[in-house]
């Protein structure tokens, strides 16, 4: 332990100063101080370490149908998205109909016709798969909203096809201590509590 550090209130407000022009959240700092981060950093800060940026790069026509349902015989019905897609977790958006959000509801076949009609971004898949493997790129805020519930985040951008015919869509979900998918079939009901997973355009 170095005895001379000394974090006085200056030295903390210097702190803060920097890790808001930096654009940290009050998590950021928290995972800071957490396991050996501290450590990791302090090379890079004496001049002993680089820094070297991840890419995450996602095959958007990649395998995304789950290994259970390959068994049972299910099939993709619609693949939105080709090529490499370089994401951007600070890109990743919430998008709500205006027909399930101030308590109304709306049908799974025909939220999806808005999308399409309306042409959202809306992310498939295989996002979904990418983001499950790596779970620090998903935002904190697509745990729960803002009344504590669980929020169930749709990939619309690809739709399957059940053995018996029924089409159905993937979601993420976070069930109290990690992050899993499910799936809601197109019959049913989309709340406030279910929104789409998009891409923030680029301005």
């Amino acid at each position: 332990m170095s005895e001379d550090l000394m974090l006085d209130v200056g030295a903390a407000n210097e702190l803060k100063m920097a890790f808001r022009r930096a654009g940290w959240s009050s998590a950021d700092v928290k995972r800071l101080g957490e396991g050996d981060w501290a450590t990791k950093i302090l090379p890079i800060l004496r001049g002993n370490a680089i820094i070297q940026i991840i890419k995450h790069l996602i095959n958007l026509v990649g395998d995304c149908m789950p290994e259970q349902w390959k068994k049972d015989k299910w099939a993709i019905e619609k693949h939105v998205g080709d090529g490499t897609l370089e994401l951007d977790s600070s890109r990743l958006r919430l998008h709500f109909s205006p027909n399930q959000i101030d308590g109304k509801t709306i049908v799974g076949n025909q939220l999806r016709k808005e999308f399409e009609t309306d042409k959202v971004s809306v992310l498939n898949a295989c996002v979904l798969d990418y983001l499950l493997a790596h779970p620090d790129l998903i935002p904190e805020d697509w745990k729960k909203d803002e009344n504590g519930n669980t929020r169930y985040i749709y990939f619309w951008g690809t739709v399957f096809r059940s053995p018996h015919g029924d089409l159905c869509v993937r979601y993420l979900c976070w069930n109290g201590g990690a992050w899993g998918w499910r799936c809601s079939f197109l019959g049913d009901d989309w709340r406030g509590r279910c929104p789409a997973a998009v891409l923030a355009s680029v301005i």
